[in-house]
């Protein structure tokens, strides 16, 4: 498993906490008159309220099932206000459980426990006809892994979430979820489940997030056109086949993530009909080019990762990226990338991280990076990049090391930037010579090659280096880290489903 360099992790994050406010309402889920609940909390009980005595029955034999050995210490398990445990009355004060949540998500999280070694899911579930919440995580991960049941597609068809987070369940995803129609959120990330995407998930028409990431999934990824659809997430599987451009029709998403498949084909054009796109993660597929120009339509994104996926000889369109005026961050490593550095990337107003290493850019870099004031990462190491830095001394203490430019082959410092004592330290980015001769980069990294990480251990991540880091971060924890903020967004919604 790869690892990203650590200084991504802010900047990816801000990617989400800054856009996901906006989409706050689009989680909120309004209660149908035909519910015949009362929306209000479940404390202020009169003293005519009871708890339903068939659900109470329910929720012991659910909690037995896990390996609780509380269960039956509850006397009333809708005015015991128990955590993980939410009900609400109907109009003649009978209370019925409308939420269920087993699993420790942290010390601080006083969930009921369950005991992985023996816990199993029981079909009581299917005497809860109010459900609307059913939250299970790493409850079922023993020695002996279970499948899903396909008795879950039986659940209230009131249900509007569905959690099953590493639980280590195996075998296929069920067919009978796509019975479930009035499903909001199907999370099933972190389990060993394998066999391919059932097409039932089609019918999900009011699904508003589908993470099925880090499993053993195979085969392709079935034609989703769910037109309520926020979050897409069917990353770290073994997916194959091309992405389907009906993707195009599901035009709410504000994040696809879909890297470390096994995807081939290009990036279909429909993907421009996606407006409010804030993440789009391909990376680590075997996707070919040409770099599609259609993706400068994506006027909200604020982070786009197509690296690693080998795209040999494609070039980046000269103004295929203009239009992304919110794009925080770019990473284009590693793709066998070509040509000259587009100028317009210089144009991008709000972008933080830039990753191009790792292909085969030949020129100079673009004087419009000059303009890129919020820049704090540039990462252009591993190309065949010529010429003079245009930065200057400035942005070089701004960027500090979170600047690699090595393994190039003649890039030089433009004194008439200005000179100073911290510039002449870098060793690796030396001025150019006008009269005689100049000091490349390719040239004295290698020679530093042994001697910079030592330096480098003991700085701060301001002002320039004393040696320029051969350090080329890979990707994928940091994409992690940026879809954390999304999984905390989703699980805080979940009352209110």
């Amino acid at each position: 498993m790869t690892t990203i360099h650590p200084s991504l992790v802010s900047i990816l994050a801000l990617v989400v906490l800054t856009a996901i406010m906006p989409c706050r309402a689009e989680f909120t889920v309004v209660l149908p008159d035909s519910s015949g609940l009362v929306d209000r909390p479940q404390n202020g009980f009169s003293n005519f309220a009871r708890t339903d005595p068939a659900e109470q029955r329910a929720v012991y034999e659910i909690m037995a099932a896990t390996g609780n050995a509380w269960a039956t210490a509850i006397p009333d398990v809708c005015r015991g206000r128990w955590h993980g445990i939410e009900c609400m009355p109907d109009r003649n004060y009978v209370y019925h459980v409308v939420s269920l949540s087993f699993g420790a998500l942290s010390d601080d999280t006083a969930f009921p426990t369950c005991d992985p070694a023996h816990a199993t899911l029981s079909p009581a579930l299917l005497h809860l006809p109010y459900l609307r919440s059913l939250f299970f995580y790493r409850c079922f991960s023993g020695d002996h892994p279970q499948p899903i049941p396909a008795f879950l597609g039986g659940l209230s068809p009131s249900l509007r979430s569905l959690i099953l987070r590493e639980n280590g369940h195996v075998g296929p995803i069920p067919t009978e979820l796509g019975n479930l129609t009035s499903l909001r959120v199907l999370d099933l990330h972190g389990n060993q489940l394998s066999s391919s995407i059932p097409p039932s998930l089609q019918w999900l028409t009011r699904l508003q997030s589908l993470d099925l990431s880090y499993n053993k999934l195979t085969g392709p990824i079935p034609d989703l056109r769910n037109p309520t659809l926020n979050v897409l997430d069917l990353s770290h599987n073994f997916l194959h086949g091309q992405i389907p451009a009906t993707f195009g029709q599901c035009d709410s998403l504000i994040k696809i993530d879909l890297s470390r498949n096994r995807l081939i084909g290009s990036i279909p054009d429909s993907l421009s009909n996606l407006k409010s796109l804030i993440l789009l993660d391909l990376s680590h597929n075997s996707l070919s080019g040409p770099l599609p120009s259609s993706l400068g339509k994506l006027i909200s994104l604020r982070a786009l990762l197509l690296n690693g996926n080998y795209m040999s000889s494609a070039t980046i369109p000269e103004d295929g990226f203009a239009g992304l005026k919110e794009l925080i961050a770019l990473v284009l490593s590693n793709m066998g990338l070509q040509g000259p550095i587009p100028e317009s990337i210089g144009e991008l107003p709000s972008l933080r991280v830039l990753h191009l290493d790792g292909n085969k850019f030949n020129g100079s870099i673009p004087q419009s990076f000059r303009r890129l004031e919020k820049l704090s990462e540039l990462s252009l190491n591993n190309n065949r990049l010529s010429g003079p830095i245009p930065f200057s001394k400035e942005m070089l203490w701004r960027i500090g090391r979170k600047l690699r430019v090595y393994n190039n082959s003649g890039l030089c410092y433009d004194a008439s930037n200005g000179r100073s004592e911290g510039i002449d330290s870098m060793s690796g980015i030396s001025y150019c010579e006008t009269e005689t001769k100049r000091v490349v980069v390719g040239a004295a990294s290698a020679r530093i090659s042994g001697y910079q990480t030592k330096h480098l251990s003991s700085r701060t991540d301001r002002g320039p280096p004393s040696r320029l880091s051969s350090y080329a971060p890979t990707h994928r924890s940091g994409i992690l880290r940026l879809l954390v903020p999304f999984t905390g967004f989703l699980l805080s919604v979940l009352p209110l489903l």
